[in-house]
């Protein structure tokens, strides 16, 4: 967030159930899960309360953060040589009005053999991050192409962020970049 001119005073984790409901799809499920955490988050009058999520699908199919070692393995395998979705939602929030935006973009991984996933299972990057994997970290060389938002990738939607703050009175200090 500093890179667009805002540093947070606070950072409160949503207790939510993020379970996805029975056939529901990748994109609502995101969706409603940055919305539910914007919901579950106290406002005070003077604050703006932003909440987000990251999902990965490969089709209907919600790759969440994997639970152990064998789930990420499960996961890169699935993602090895296949084209894939990752869905960032955002909700902000004043005491007046909510906003929400939502990201969709493609990524492409390369055809992984058993030593490469071994190693990054081994490298622990996997660890708490939807679909087993960070763009930003060590899985980069596994994806020779993307569509989208590399920032939404990541986990946060810089461009839609900044609109979203702004438009609910936020301003940017830029001296904080």
């Amino acid at each position: 967030m500093a890179q667009i001119g805002f540093v947070p005073d606070d950072i409160r984790p949503s207790d939510i159930d993020e379970t996805p409901l029975k056939g529901e799809l990748p994109r609502p499920y995101c969706q409603r899960m940055a919305l539910e955490k914007a919901q579950a988050t106290p406002c005070e009058a003077h604050e703006v309360v932003l909440c987000g999520d990251t999902t990965v699908s490969v089709g209907r199919r919600i790759l969440g953060k994997p639970e152990s070692e064998a789930e990420a393995r499960d996961f890169l395998t699935l993602l090895s040589g296949r084209r894939h979705r990752v869905i960032t939602a955002l909700a902000a929030k004043s005491t007046e009005r909510l906003l929400t935006r939502d990201v969709v973009s493609n990524v492409k991984f390369k055809v992984l053999s058993k030593e490469e996933i071994d190693a990054y299972i081994a490298c622990g990057d996997w660890r708490g991050k939807a679909g087993g994997y960070g763009i930003q970290g060590p899985a980069s060389a596994f994806i020779p192409w993307f569509s989208g938002s590399y920032s939404a990738i990541v986990g946060l939607p810089l461009a839609e962020t900044y609109n979203v703050l702004t438009a609910l009175g936020c301003r940017a200090n830029w001296s904080t970049t």
